[in-house]
């Protein structure tokens, strides 16, 4: 599989990757903005700007037009806002590229944020943010990041709270869209049946003309930590939800293939450690899961589940239990071999699709990370040891790094247990 990359005069930059033998085209722009780019004020700026850009263009002036034309192609589009970027797409049969590639630009650079529009969609944001709060899991990882960050953009929820989105005006789109949706901050991503000329040749028409625009840097949101750290949210629940991590390092650490194919051997595929004992051996629960979250400067490696209220204290002992056992022991031969052989098999099943395959470039160039091929990241997965697993595990595994959020009915007192 291979991504050919194309830079514009003004910074612009852009993917093609060819996929023959698949009928559809994903067109995908991404924005490097998004939660750490804003302020106190601005929280949930980015997100609710997102959905904002759907509200019609100078050319498309409604969203049902915009709508209606996806729809009359057989297609799909959408939109996201992460902490680190924001993305706009089209996908499709690749023989509607060229109309697809025309709607995702006209959504990126011409949205007129119609007044009419604004207040009623403070109603759906904070109708999501609702939906959230109502979700046990989304509610314990919120906290998590708090616990982790503080109040800094490190820490704040995507969507804003319910009185910054009230707070927004069409001003402040205008912007923050001037602010940063400029093409030496944006990526054009395009995965499928599709000719890589035609689409350095669109990108050309659609965003050749625009300045470059200015760099910036992002602060940096590192909290300091001397203890253990903890937080308990007492909600109406049937069980306990936690989340059980430290932190750990940044997508451009060497260790991180370590961290992944660590957490793989955690938590990840149902012969896992923690999943053959919370679930299997203690049956404390249904979901358990680990994962390694990295951002450009920082990271964190967390455990996920949902278990039995009475089982709380055993669980969270349980899980403490296998971080040590990382730290005293390496992860036999066989073990190693199969989380590794896990987290291939997913990476390769998760390029299926041309909007998996645009996500998974696109999402490497606009955090500036030197793009990798699937061949070059199962290399490096293949050459982790048990040694480095058991080096790294010792170096975050550590009373300085432990973190714990939980919703629970309950707010039990887990504080004495918090020690690795």
């Amino acid at each position: 599989m291979k991504c050919k990359k194309t830079i514009l005069k003004n910074g612009l930059r852009i993917l093609t990757i060819p996929m023959k033998d698949n009928p559809t085209a994903m067109v995908l722009i991404l924005v490097g903005t998004g939660t750490e780019f804003e302020t106190k004020k601005t929280n949930g700026l980015s997100h609710f700007l997102e959905h904002m850009c759907f509200k019609g263009t100078t050319r498309r002036p409604s969203a049902k037009i915009i709508s209606s034309e996806i729809d009359g192609l057989g297609a799909e589009n959408n939109a996201f806002t992460d902490r680190e970027m924001t993305g706009y797409y089209a996908k499709g049969e690749a023989r509607h590229f060229p109309k697809l590639f025309d709607i995702v630009a006209d959504v990126f650079l011409n949205s007129t944020f119609p007044e009419s529009d604004i207040e009623k969609e403070k109603g759906v944001i904070k109708g999501e943010i609702d939906m959230y709060r109502d979700l046990p899991r989304s509610v314990a990882f919120k906290k998590f990041l708090a616990l982790l960050y503080g109040d800094t953009a490190g820490g704040w929820p995507t969507l804003g709270t319910k009185e910054s989105v009230a707070s927004f005006t069409r001003a402040h789109f205008i912007n923050h869209h001037k602010e940063y949706y400029f093409p030496k901050n944006t990526v054009v991503v395009v995965a499928g049946s599709v000719n890589p000329r035609a689409v350095v040749n669109l990108t050309k028409k659609y965003f050749g003309h625009l300045p470059q625009g200015r760099t910036f840097k992002k602060e940096k949101f590192e909290k300091k930590q001397i203890k253990p750290a903890w937080f308990a949210t007492a909600k109406k629940t049937d069980q306990t939800h936690l989340i059980l991590g430290v932190r750990s390092f940044g997508l451009f650490d060497k260790r991180e293939p370590a961290a992944n194919v660590l957490a793989a051997v955690l938590g990840q595929g149902m012969s896992s450690r923690l999943f053959l004992k919370l679930r299997d051996e203690m049956g404390a629960g249904y979901y358990v899961r680990a994962a390694n979250y990295t951002l450009t400067d920082r990271g964190f490696l967390t455990v996920e589940t949902g278990v039995h209220n009475e089982k709380v204290a055993a669980v969270t002992t349980a899980i403490l239990e296998e971080f040590r056992r990382l730290k005293r022991e390496p992860v036999p031969e066989n073990e190693l071999k199969k989380s590794k052989t896990f987290l291939i098999g997913h990476l390769k099943l998760g390029l299926e699709k041309s909007d998996e395959v645009a996500e998974f470039f696109g999402t490497q160039e606009v955090l500036r990370k030197p793009i990798e091929t699937p061949a070059e990241i199962i290399k490096k997965i293949n050459q982790v040891t048990a040694s480095d697993i058991q080096k790294l595990a010792k170096i975050i595994f550590t009373n300085e790094r432990l973190n714990l959020s939980l919703v629970a009915k309950a707010k039990p007192n887990l504080a004495k247990l918090l020690r690795i």
